[in-house]
């Protein structure tokens, strides 16, 4: 495939250099600071243009007029429109998405259409990492929420205590202690390494363990795993730029929030336009201000600013004091594993959430969903299983009969309303929505393929 992305900063080079670890795809990165795109070309097996990215002539040169996806991920959400302008109009560029961060265009969906502003599919960013952390705080003892089918199943990865009644069990045991609940384990990392999940695998404390849930269920199965946390009452958060004012937003009419703001006038703006939030103005990393506001009592603090250095240290300085749970937003997702070995219960990296969006659109074989996992060496997918049995290599047949690659299994089957936990036994139909866990995203191609209509 070939892939034009249009900006290279945060999210443009974490898109870039995901793209581009796949043989099958040919990427070029276009932006107007030319350093960075000599360092980019240095680092990845990229193309470079550099230019306005709005600009026909730019566009041109990067190969518009041959791409099958453009996504425009410059700081400018009218830049990123007009090259989806320009694309199709001038290039007829097929597939083309957008960072569209001003509610006052996201908020009208008639804007975009090929008869207006033809944007395929916007992302925003900040909406994406509010919502990510808002199921997390709904959800305490996971450090990853994520959805498929429409929210009927989640895949969660929470860590095992000594305490959780299944730690110290083999997952063939799992069903005395859980009793009742749909869920499947299809991933253990111990110590940073996979650990295939079978009947005999005993899990142990300290393990990160993925399983596929109905909604329903998540809870009792994270308190089947660790002790089970009470119900999040109160958060702190710091940082009151978009995510943070969006955040508090959509949780202060079911807990107590209190936001801080560093900058003052900043704090006012934010304090008018929420209605049963309290807003500080402040520094998050003061540790007066922080014991005066209780931090001790808070269920969750979340740091949120623009500055990854004070999220880092305000979430380590805020469990020190006493804060149950601790996030911390981070641009560089190498610091998420160091920090998150350390006193930070969960580092967010705004990349690894917006790359799913992205990738549903790359992948092939009626891919509807896919998340990035363990900064992006794993992939869960959601795909449709479509055509008949003469002409797919999955429907008609039985879990354990599907030639799936070493590290991939598939773990749920959504089929209509109805949820089912696949077992080795269990029968692929027409129209079923498989959620699959690759341990490996190298073995994507040979899933894409499994899961294509097969030729006549």
């Amino acid at each position: 495939m070939k892939i034009l992305i249009l900006g290279a900063g945060q999210v443009g080079r974490t898109v870039a250099r995901h793209f581009s670890r796949e043989e099958a795809n040919d990427v070029t990165v276009v932006d107007n600071d030319e350093e960075v795109l000599r360092d980019l070309q240095d680092r990845l097996d990229v193309h470079t243009v550099a230019g306005n990215a709005a600009y026909p002539s730019v566009l041109q040169a990067a190969g518009a007029g041959e791409a099958d996806l453009l996504v425009a991920l410059t700081n400018s959400d009218e830049v990123n429109m007009m090259a989806c302008e320009v694309a199709f109009r001038l290039f007829r560029t097929p597939t083309k998405i957008a960072r569209i961060r001003s509610a006052e265009y996201t908020s009208r969906p008639e804007l975009f259409s090929e008869a207006a502003i033809p944007v395929d599919v916007f992302i925003s960013p900040e909406q994406l990492v509010t919502e990510y952390l808002e199921r997390l705080i709904h959800h305490p003892g996971a450090f990853q929420v994520l959805e498929f089918a429409a929210g009927k199943v989640r895949l969660v990865g929470a860590r095992a205590e000594p305490d959780g009644v299944l730690v110290g069990h083999s997952l063939r045991e799992l069903p005395e202690y859980v009793a009742g609940i749909r869920t499947r384990v299809v991933a253990i990392y111990r110590a940073g390494r996979l650990v295939p999940p079978d009947g005999d695998t005993v899990i142990e404390p300290g393990d990160e363990v993925f399983f596929l849930s109905t909604s329903e269920d998540v809870l009792s199965m994270i308190g089947a795993l660790r002790r089970q946390d009470s119900r999040v009452r109160r958060i702190l958060i710091a940082g009151g730029g978009n995510i943070g004012q969006r955040l508090a937003r959509s949780l202060e009419r079911s807990a107590q929030i209190k936001l801080i703001e560093h900058d003052a006038r900043r704090a006012q703006l934010v304090s008018e336009q929420l209605e049963n939030t309290i807003v500080l103005s402040g520094d998050a990393a003061d540790e007066e201000l922080l014991i005066e506001e209780n931090i001790d009592s808070a269920d969750v603090f979340a740091a949120i600013t623009n500055s990854e250095e004070t999220n880092i240290l305000s979430a380590m300085l805020a469990k020190r004091l006493g804060a149950h749970t601790v996030m911390a937003l981070v641009n560089k997702a190498s610091f998420a594993d160091l920090i998150e070995s350390g006193s930070i219960d969960v580092a967010v990296t705004p990349q690894t959430i917006t790359i799913g969006t992205l990738l549903a659109h790359v992948r092939r074989g009626e891919v509807v969903r896919v998340h990035a996992l363990r900064r992006g060496a794993a992939e869960a997918i959601e795909a449709v299983a479509r055509g008949e049995e003469h002409n797919s290599r999955v429907i008609g047949r039985t879990v354990e009969e599907i030639q799936l690659p070493e590290g991939a299994s598939i773990g749920a089957i959504v089929r209509g309303e109805e949820v089912l936990m696949a077992h080795h036994d269990t029968r692929v139909q027409s129209n079923d929505h498989l959620i699959l866990f690759l341990a490996d995203r190298r073995h994507i191609d040979a899933v894409e393929r499994l899961l294509m209509r097969a030729a006549p």
